[in-house]
């Protein structure tokens, strides 16, 4: 079996490692212990997580034991990484909940069964229960506040303003990894490379307070070529739960991505071999346009199941193959207070099925000649739907890629 380094370097998830020839020896050797984080500050996963599930799944399938750390504590502090304001702060009931979701989740790629079963564990267990003073007679005393102020994580929030509370999250991500290393022999932490300055604080502590060897290795963030985030679509960003994210918008999603992002997403998403992908999209034109649909299927499939991917399939291919069968659409279903509030107007429908944000944000894409009902053009905001066509359904579209049936 190859060195799973070798796999992830080559499929391009490794940015940055603490000691790369040390990592990659210790990961041909040995079948090491390795945590990635997870803070639960949403009720479901979303497609920026999905980069370190699949890392995980790399790990596992090539003998490594992951550590799935849900962290029911330090999201009561909020990573300050990569925001530029304060993080909203959660209820510890809300907080356990959210964690519970993501363990579902994770069960589509992770093994929690087999000798090498991934294990689920909370930082709750041991950062809600610390003592101020004890923590920083203890952990703080190794952290030099100049050069936690010079890491990039806390630099680009020092014109808007830092809390020591936010500042904080740095001291309790590296007492996670000295936890995790002390209970279950965790030498490695992953994750993404937004988080480069918290991994190294965590590699710096255990060396110092343990004198043991701990390593880091941060991964590629999900972003365009271009170096923007992905993982938006006409009616939001994209969630793992399908009631966040519709399996259709989803599938479209990833159907739609740019030319130049394919070859990427492929890698880092599916576990299709390295050479296939390559192959896949080496020709550009229609064979790249076949790359999209394998990249929307296999993405599909791995996250919501054959049969969901099969039907959003299916639903694309009646809008943009001529196909017949409309029932897995997105569907607005109207009641007949729905049709009595509303009056069928075009506006309310595009807000309703949320390819619009607001009555004026409707407003000015039908004036801009970006809404088509069954095919023409919709160009008088005072417009309504014909109330006799919703039996079998009305298909609004918004510009290229946002579609809803609406039925009643």
């Amino acid at each position: 079996m190859r060195n799973v380094y070798e796999v992830l370097e080559e499929r391009g998830f490794l940015k940055q490692a603490s000691h790369p020839d040390e990592i990659k020896e210790l990961l041909a050797k040995e079948k090491v212990s390795f945590y990635i984080g997870f803070d639960p500050t949403a009720d479901s996963l979303h497609i920026g997580h999905y980069v370190a599930l699949i890392t995980i799944a790399h790990m596992q399938r090539a003998g490594h034991r992951p550590i799935v750390l849900l962290g029911g504590g330090t999201a009561m502090v909020g990573d300050p990484s990569g925001k530029t304001d304060m993080r909203k702060m959660l209820t510890k009931e809300d907080i356990d909940n959210n964690a519970a979701n993501f363990q579902k989740q994770m069960s589509r790629l992770i093994s929690f069964e087999g000798e090498n079963a991934a294990i689920i564990v909370n930082n709750r267990d041991w950062i809600r229960s610390l003592s101020f003073l004890d923590f920083m007679r203890d952990i703080g005393v190794h952290f030099s506040v100049n050069r936690m102020l010079a890491a990039e994580c806390y630099k680009q929030r020092m014109e808007t303003g830092l809390t020591f509370f936010e500042m904080s999250y740095m001291l309790m991500q590296s007492y996670d990894f000295l936890m995790l290393n002390k209970r279950y022999n965790c030498v490695l932490e992953m994750g993404g490379d937004d988080q480069w300055s918290n991994m190294l604080g965590g590699v710096d502590l255990i060396r110092r307070k343990e004198r043991k060897p701990a390593y880091c290795l941060t991964t590629s963030l999900l972003t365009t070529s271009e170096g923007k985030k992905m993982g938006k679509t006409e009616r939001g960003a994209i969630w793992l739960d399908k009631e966040k994210c519709p399996v259709y918008d989803f599938y479209q999603y990833w159907r739609n991505v740019n030319d130049a992002d394919v070859e990427r997403c492929l890698m880092l998403l599916t576990f299709i071999p390295a050479d296939e992908v390559r192959s896949l999209c080496a020709e550009g034109g229609a064979a790249l346009n076949h790359a999209k649909k394998v990249l929307a299927f296999t993405l599909t499939e791995q996250v919501h199941g054959t049969e969901e991917a099969i039907k959003a399939q299916q639903a694309a291919e009646a809008l943009f193959a001529g196909g017949n069968d409309l029932s897995n659409m997105p569907t607005l279903t109207l009641t007949d207070e729905d049709i009595e509030a509303t009056g069928l107007r075009v506006v309310d429908m595009l807000v309703r099925g949320k390819l619009c944000t607001s009555n004026s944000d409707a407003r000015r894409t039908i004036e801009g000649g970006g809404v088509m009902i069954d095919g023409v053009k919709i160009t008088d905001v005072r417009a309504v739907i014909d109330g006799s066509k919703l039996t079998d359904g009305v298909i609004i579209k918004k510009g290229k890629k946002g579609y809803i049936r609406v039925m009643c």
